[in-house]
């Protein structure tokens, strides 16, 4: 089932009470329990977006992706140019994560530090399925 996910940054010693207008905006498709389906995952890859959006610098635009590697032999990440992955952000045991609002979840940004983010939100993304397209 497609999501959208909206996570805020949480508390960092820049911002101690933690920052709405740093974020992330994922479309993603969640399973029952709120875990990333895979599956579901590779059969609708192209609608699986994502909008950083960060005070004070436009808004960067790309794809949620599922790589080799990582603790589980995978990991998820943001890719934001496919011709290169030095502006890749990777986030930490996503795989595991459930996305549920109020949870955290970490995310390595592309100059290598791994930000704490709060769920705010995770809604059911409106429109056609990707088996309905």
């Amino acid at each position: 089932m497609p999501h959208v996910i909206t996570l805020h940054l949480a508390r960092t010693p820049g911002h101690p009470d933690g920052s709405t207008r740093h974020g992330y905006e994922i479309h993603a498709p969640l399973d029952t329990s709120g875990h990333i389906d895979a599956e579901a995952w590779r059969a609708s890859r192209k609608l699986c977006r994502v909008r950083r959006f960060w005070a004070g610098e436009p808004d960067r635009h790309g794809w949620l992706v599922h790589r080799a590697g990582g603790a589980g032999g995978s990991t998820w990440c943001i890719d934001y140019d496919d011709a290169r992955s030095e502006d890749d952000e990777f986030g930490y045991r996503l795989d595991s994560h459930r996305f549920v609002a109020g949870d955290y979840v970490s995310i390595r940004d592309h100059d290598g530090e791994m930000l704490p983010f709060r769920i705010a939100a995770v809604k059911e993304k409106a429109g056609r399925t990707p088996s309905a397209a």
